[in-house]
Parts: C-alpha cells; sequence; structure tokens
C-alpha cells in the first residue's frame, strides 16, 4: 500500500476561525457542538422542553465543570439538546478582570497566554471529557460522540449577547422546527426518536 505524503494543497482543511484572531483573548464566546452523524444521544424535547437523559447529564455536568477548573472562564445561558449543544462562555483576563458581556479589544496584562486557555483547547478539552464519560458508561472506547469541530461565535455587543441568550432560552421550544432535528419532516411533535 503507498502512503500518500502529506500535501498542505490538499491535506489542509479550511480554517472556519477569524483570520488573525486570538482566541484566548477576553470577551464573550458562543458555541455550538454537534453530536456525531446528528445523532440524537443526549435526551428528547417533549412539549418544548428539554428532557436530558444520562448522557445529556454528562454533557450539563462537564460543561458546568468548565469553569470550576478554569478560573479564567465564566459560563453564561446554554442548552444540551437531542444532538447538540449551545453555550455562551466568558474569557476573562489573566489579571482576573472581567470581560463579560461584549469583546474587549484592549490588550491583555498577561505576559504569556497560556494555549490550554484558548477556546479551542476548552472545547478540545469538554468534548475530550464528555466522549470519555459516556463511552464508558455505553462500553464503547474509542467511538466518537461529538462531530469534528464546532462553531464558535464572537459576541461583540451587549444587544448581541441578549440576542443569543434569547435563541439559547427558546431552542428547546422550536425543536419541531430546527434544521438539527433529524425527524422535523417525519414527526408532528417535538420529539427525537433514537
Amino acid at each position: 500500500m503507498m502512503v500518500e505524503k502529506y500535501n498542505p494543497d490538499i491535506h489542509h482543511r479550511r480554517s472556519i476561525r477569524l483570520k488573525g484572531h486570538d482566541y484566548s483573548q477576553a470577551g464573550a464566546y458562543f458555541v455550538t457542538i454537534c453530536a456525531w452523524k446528528k445523532e440524537c444521544l443526549f435526551g428528547d424535547v417533549l412539549e418544548g422542553e428539554m428532557k436530558e437523559n444520562g448522557f445529556g447529564q454528562v454533557v450539563q455536568n462537564e460543561w458546568t465543570r468548565t469553569a470550576v477548573i478554569r478560573p479564567n472562564v465564566e459560563l453564561d445561558y446554554h442548552v444540551v439538546m437531542p444532538n447538540h449543544f449551545h453555550g455562551i462562555m466568558t474569557i476573562n483576563e489573566c489579571d482576573g478582570q472581567s470581560g463579560r458581556g461584549v469583546l474587549q479589544y484592549a490588550p491583555t496584562n498577561c505576559i504569556f497566554r497560556s494555549p490550554s486557555q484558548t477556546i479551542g483547547a476548552i472545547i478540545r478539552g469538554f468534548k475530550s471529557t464528555v466522549t470519555k464519560h459516556i463511552n464508558e458508561f455505553r462500553k464503547t472506547p474509542g467511538l466518537p460522540v461529538w462531530q469534528r469541530n464546532y462553531y464558535e461565535h464572537i459576541i461583540r455587543t451587549d444587544d448581541e449577547l441578549n440576542r443569543i441568550r434569547e435563541y439559547i432560552v427558546n431552542n428547546p421550544a422550536r425543536w419541531a422546527e430546527d434544521e438539527e432535528n433529524p425527524g422535523r419532516a417525519i414527526i408532528s411533535g417535538a420529539e427525537c426518536s433514537r
């Protein structure tokens, strides 16, 4: 079998991140992470409310733990959906000043920022831990739980922050029409069958 050499022109994925942005910079970020093949692993939406199953509780618990293990991170609104997750997180300055609300473009007071404090590192750690716990529970080591990558949006204004909060709060009630709902054309209710 012939192994093809790495060619950056062919094998490089186009980044969906904002070019030149420092993702360890203080500010608020909205993230969306989808389950592997958009499978409904985390529970069901019943009568407009999300009912998490055991896997959904793992997602909820690990998200909450993110702020505990990373003191520069504050969590805001979030929701576990049947096959995806939405959350707002704020990265604070290294000197302890809050970046809550809108993105702070002023230089930080940090001489060195650890790569482990970037949005990418935070999400990788979260996804990895959730995957490990779910796979231990279902005895499926190595089975993917999440799709590759994630979506993020840099929140720049308080109005934008409030719109995203409203979107998160209303997400379960809109599940029947949600593009991420694999059963939206098949079922009339708001349930996601597994």
